[in-house]
Order: C-alpha cells, then structure tokens, then sequence
C-alpha cells in the first residue's frame, strides 16, 4: 500500500490525539518513514506501515504497558525482529511483555533475559505412537524367523 498520511490524519486513523503523535515523533519512539518534520512549517507524512506501529504502540498503551516500556519494546523488536513489527506475537501479562519467537519466550523489558523455551505436545503423540512401531518390528521379525525356524525343522 502506497498511502501516505498526515500526522493528523494518521492520529485519527490510530485512534490517537495529534499530541501524542507529535510527542511520539519529537521524542523518538516513531519517526515518520514517508516524510520527517525539518524545521517550522514542515509537516510529518506517515506511511501506512507507520499506522500500523502506531497502531501497536496504542494497543501496549491501552493494555497497561508504560510509555517507557513500550518504548523498550520498540527498541528490542527493532532489533531482533525480522520481519515488520506488526507480525510479531506478544504475550502481555502485568507489566511484562514477552515476545514469542518460534519455540521461544522471550521477556522483551529484561533485554532476552528469562528466556523460556515452548515444549510443542503436539508432536509427542507422533512421537510414541513411532517409537512403539519401530521397537515392534524387531520383536515381531524376531517372531517370524522362529516361525521360519519352526517350520524348516518340522518340514524336515
């Protein structure tokens, strides 16, 4: 999509006042991708994958995440996501957020640390129901050759 926005305009796409926009971009949490403020009379013009992290900076706000928290989020997903933000999956519990990445936990506010691995169950069904195949086809071999054996020597 090769929208661009307004600062205006994108605040009331968001669901944002223009204040908040404006303190968000002066102070660095989002820069406009399309067209930066420089100087007086110069206006911001957002792309429509700014909105979207707008968007995700308004969902952490509304969920309880402090505004420096959230910053320290948009920080660490910069950094370590490589797709856009907007693909991310995060877990929000209290003030903590925690980044799912893959098979991972990642409690993005103590920089990577408290990392937790995932354990996917739906593979251990697969699994065993394998295992138990595979330590049966030795037994019932073993079978079938004293069966082999059996009949050889009663042919006899």
């Amino acid at each position: 999509m090769g929208q661009e926005f307004s600062g205006k305009k994108a605040a009331e796409i968001v669901g944002i006042t223009y204040r908040q926009i404006d303190y968000w971009a002066r102070t660095d949490l989002i820069r406009p991708s399309s067209c930066d403020a420089a100087g007086s009379g110069s206006r911001r013009v957002y792309s429509y994958r700014d909105l979207l992290e707008l968007r995700v900076i308004k969902t952490l706000l509304d969920a309880g995440i402090k505004l420096e928290s959230v910053r320290e989020v948009f920080k660490y997903l910069r950094n370590h996501v490589e797709s856009e933000i907007t693909a991310a999956h995060i877990v929000i519990s209290g003030q903590s957020v925690v980044l799912c990445q893959g098979d991972q936990l990642v409690d993005v506010l103590r920089n990577g640390q408290g990392v937790l691995n995932v354990l996917p169950l739906a593979g251990v069904k697969d699994q065993v129901d394998s295992q138990i195949v595979a330590l049966a086809r030795p037994e019932s071999a073993a079978k079938d050759s004293v069966i082999a054996l059996r009949t050889v020597a009663i042919a006899q």
